[in-house]
């Protein structure tokens, strides 16, 4: 498919990469994101591949694009995590002092490039991300041999790639402000370094996702009232086939995905599609609002609703279903059970549509249901629900959760389900 660039080395593709990129305006920062073909590496070496070699070839790549304006850093390795330290002096496991070597090796062959550190997993006994923890560079900096070429890089993903506790804390997502200025964005706010956040996606399947998207970006500083004073970026990724994240293109290649895009319209350089004055996401038009909300089925315990289908721009991600004002759960379908009701108990439902961009519906015109007398049998009120956990090309792992809402014990329940 690729005519011009059969009978090429790697590093001659590469070279085709960079200048193209080069002549419509694109900066270049190579990511040593792996050290073989094999798996991603804790450490900056492995057995196969040492120490001196990986310096070798940075080098060598800084040479290879000294007076290429097209390439303007280098991050000098992908994701460091335990047993990787900072600070703590071990030359065989402390990143810190590795990227020192490393990228003065790099300044020494071209000292025009900027050097890219990222974090490691975990600082005096506390973890985040790979790559993500920087909590030691303000006690323990990054010293190069040429001044202002330092660039901190954090990654920071979502539930899609991983669940942390984070997500599940009651204050979310008021608390991740603060986890953000701990690991990595105290060194900006401080104005210690740059920092660049060269890694955050996520497939937006989930409601905490698509929050989670949002309050980054507003972290991240809207250019519109920061300009360049803000965070810098590189979102993961262009390409959809990151089983754990998608990406910025949908599954044929070639067609982008509005929704995802739009949550990054406010935090883009206006030269690459920003919106100076934007608020939110590029799409900010709500779906229509759920009708025919209708009780379909109650037990002692359970409350059955359907309704019909909301429309979007885009498209209706999901339904979040209210208890009153109190927020039962959310679903993608157009059905949801609610359990662990009071007995002979009325209560009032609605149901808010959204979009993957945050948009709500207003909420559907109220419906009642009653649950029944109970009938203090062991026999009926079980319930089952499920959640997916964790996500990749071809499979994933899910909890499937079994309830019997009563004290008294049950007997012969089966769990079925559909899949999708």
């Amino acid at each position: 498919m690729n005519a011009d660039l059969q009978g090429l080395t790697s590093l001659q593709v590469m070279d085709k990469i960079v200048n193209y990129a080069g002549s419509i305006g694109l900066k270049v920062i190579l990511d040593r994101h792996r050290p073989d073909s094999s798996g991603q590496s804790a450490l900056w070496y492995t057995s196969a591949v040492p120490e001196s070699t990986w310096i070798t070839d940075l080098t060598a790549l800084a040479t290879r694009y000294a007076g290429n304006s097209a390439v303007v850093g280098i991050d000098l390795h992908n994701e460091p995590h335990d047993p990787a330290c900072w600070g703590c002096g071990d030359p065989a496991t402390d990143w810190r002092l590795a990227a020192e070597r490393a990228g003065n090796a790099v300044l020494a062959a071209n000292p025009n490039l900027l050097i890219f550190v990222e974090g490691v997993q975990t600082f005096n006994g506390s973890s985040y991300w790979w790559g993500g923890n920087l909590q030691g560079a303000g006690q323990y900096p990054v010293q190069l041999s040429v001044p202002n070429h330092l660039v901190y890089s954090a990654h920071d993903y979502a539930t899609s790639v991983a669940s942390q506790t984070w997500f599940t804390d009651p204050a979310f997502p008021a608390n991740m402000p603060g986890i953000w200025d701990k690991n990595w964005g105290y060194l900006f706010n401080q104005n210690t370094a740059p920092v660049w956040v060269g890694e955050f996606g996520t497939t937006l399947q989930s409601t905490t996702d698509q929050t989670w998207l949002k309050t980054l970006v507003q972290y991240l500083r809207p250019t519109a009232t920061y300009g360049a004073d803000s965070f810098q970026w590189t979102f993961w990724s262009w390409n959809p086939d990151s089983g754990d994240t998608g990406g910025i293109l949908k599954d044929d290649w070639t067609t982008v995905d509005t929704a995802k895009d739009g949550y990054l319209t406010t935090i883009k350089s206006p030269s690459f599609g920003g919106t100076p004055g934007g608020t939110g996401g590029g799409d900010t038009q709500p779906p229509t609002t759920p009708a025919n909300l209708t009780v379909t089925a109650t037990t002692a315990t359970t409350a059955s609703l359907s309704w019909t289908a909301a429309t979007d721009n885009t498209a209706v991600t999901g339904y979040r279903i209210y208890r009153g004002t109190t927020l039962a759960g959310t679903t993608t379908t157009t059905s949801y059970t609610d359990t662990g009701l009071t007995p002979a108990t009325a209560y009032s439902y609605t149901v808010v549509a959204y979009d993957a961009a945050g948009n709500t519906s207003p909420a559907s015109t109220p419906a009642t249901a009653t649950t029944t007398t109970s009938s203090g049998g062991g026999s009926t009120g079980c319930t089952a629900g499920w959640h997916t956990d964790t996500t990749w090309t071809g499979g994933f792992n899910a909890t499937v959760t079994v309830t019997n809402p009563t004290t008294t014990p049950t007997h012969g329940w089966t769990v079925t389900w559909t899949w999708p």
